[in-house]
């Protein structure tokens, strides 16, 4: 019995990805517990970049089943995109290796429609999201009219449960919102049609991996988002709709409580988000465009799914220390260090200056409020001219370089045992 757990430990975007495509190659089943097609992971293999929002990035292995767990809500054309995508990749995508939970939730057009016009309508308290109908998802998931998965099953029932969907949400879009009535009949027809080319893919997830892990098969559970945007443990309200945190693997994937071997902390190097809520270390200016890059390579600071630049700032251990005991994590993977070389210094915050105190962490988490008025206090580095991109030993790393991973353990408690210094699967450092 062997599960492992990949979680960001910031807002999103930390190179989750590339972190579960190298630990896959150890792994029988790769299974995301949580969120939708707002995800955006890349994984680099040689010259082929593969950016997936759905699908697990671990079936880019041959051997691994690929699993999209009961905690998901799933937009069936991102879905088919991303199977033909990988198809034409040359990876297998069939149903005896990339499993659907008949527990998941499907996301419709509509929803997409009534994500974008509702923070919209929030104007300037927009929260930012990727308006790919995530959050109206979760919102029919818990009146307890969503859509599930197997309900593509049942051909006789399946259509009015989407008809009745798109007649809930156009009520919403045309009295609340004021927007033009969508074609119900139309939208409710292509809907069908494209979700039921998922039906072969459906099956009972909790209990294959139950059975998997008494078996003694080796279980590596994606995390998608950051552990910042947490419905119940994020920047709350600038977060995401579901659950982002370890223990949401257990209810996401239909796993009891066992023992868990590794909970792996993805972090970047220094702090980027994107979209609206506060951001303590964020900079301007020329150390930002040093850190976000140009945009003319794919694994620059513009989202993956949104395409937005993001927002970045220095290292935050504030919140590095508060994701680190929300989620149990056991060890630390530091992503994009090699980002750092050609700064003269660099620094990390260590603590907060909220309201003339001194406080190494938050009072009540980082509710987006208490977060706003908090100043970084900062510990300052020194920086390294190397370019650190294709060193393979801890041992080549500059003095300066090693100098900052000691300073994260140091502030974090916790050991890093990974330093990716590239996008490739084997740019990276292991300790």
């Amino acid at each position: 019995m062997s599960l492992s757990i990949v979680i960001g430990s910031q807002w999103g975007d930390e190179g989750k990805g590339r972190i579960v495509d190298l630990l896959s190659s150890q792994s029988d089943f790769v299974a995301r517990f949580s969120g939708g097609d707002n995800a955006g992971h890349t994984v680099t293999v040689g010259d082929q970049v593969f950016k997936l929002h759905t699908i697990p990035s671990g079936i880019v292995h041959k051997h691994t089943i690929a699993i999209l767990g009961g905690g998901m809500v799933i937009n069936p054309f991102t879905f088919l995109d991303e199977v033909q995508q990988l198809k034409e990749a040359g990876v297998d995508t069939s149903p005896n290796r990339l499993l659907i939970s008949h527990a998941a939730h499907l996301i419709t057009p509509a929803h997409r429609l009534l994500d974008q016009a509702q923070d919209a309508a929030r104007g300037k308290q927009a929260i930012g999201t990727t308006g790919r109908g995530i959050g109206p998802a979760y919102v029919d998931k818990a009146a307890r009219r969503g859509i599930r998965a197997r309900d593509i099953l049942d051909p006789a029932s399946f259509p009015q449960k989407v008809s009745a969907c798109y007649e809930t949400i156009n009520r919403s879009l045309v009295q609340l919102f004021g927007q033009n009535p969508i074609n119900v009949e139309e939208m409710s027809a292509e809907f069908i049609t494209v979700a039921n080319k998922l039906a072969p893919h459906i099956c009972d997830c909790g209990a294959l991996l139950r059975g998997a892990l008494t078996d003694g098969s080796s279980v590596l559970a994606e995390g998608a988002q950051g552990t910042l945007l947490d419905i119940d443990h994020g920047t709350y309200p600038f977060v995401t709709s579901s659950c982002t945190t370890a223990p949401g693997v257990l209810s996401g994937l239909g796993l009891g409580i066992r023992t868990v071997d590794r909970v792996i902390g993805v972090t970047k190097a220094f702090q980027t988000r994107v979209g609206s809520g506060p951001f303590p270390t964020e900079l301007e200016g020329e150390a930002a465009n040093h850190l976000r890059g140009s945009g003319a390579n794919p694994w620059d600071e513009f989202g993956t799914t949104t395409g937005r630049p993001r927002r970045v700032g220095w290292l935050d251990a504030v919140l590095l220390r508060y994701a680190i005991e929300v989620n149990g994590i056991t060890e630390l993977c530091i992503t994009k260090a090699d980002v750092l070389s050609g700064l003269a210094s660099l620094e990390i915050a260590s603590a907060y200056d909220l309201n003339g105190e001194q406080i190494k962490s938050l009072p009540f988490g980082p509710e987006s409020g208490d977060l706003e008025a908090a100043a970084p206090i900062c510990e300052e580095l020194p920086g390294w001219n190397e370019d650190i991109s294709q060193i393979k030993t801890w041992a080549e790393l500059p003095r300066q370089a090693q100098g900052y991973i000691e300073t994260i353990e140091a502030l974090s408690g916790v050991p890093v045992k990974m330093i990716s210094v590239g996008p490739e699967r084997s740019q990276y450092i292991s300790r």
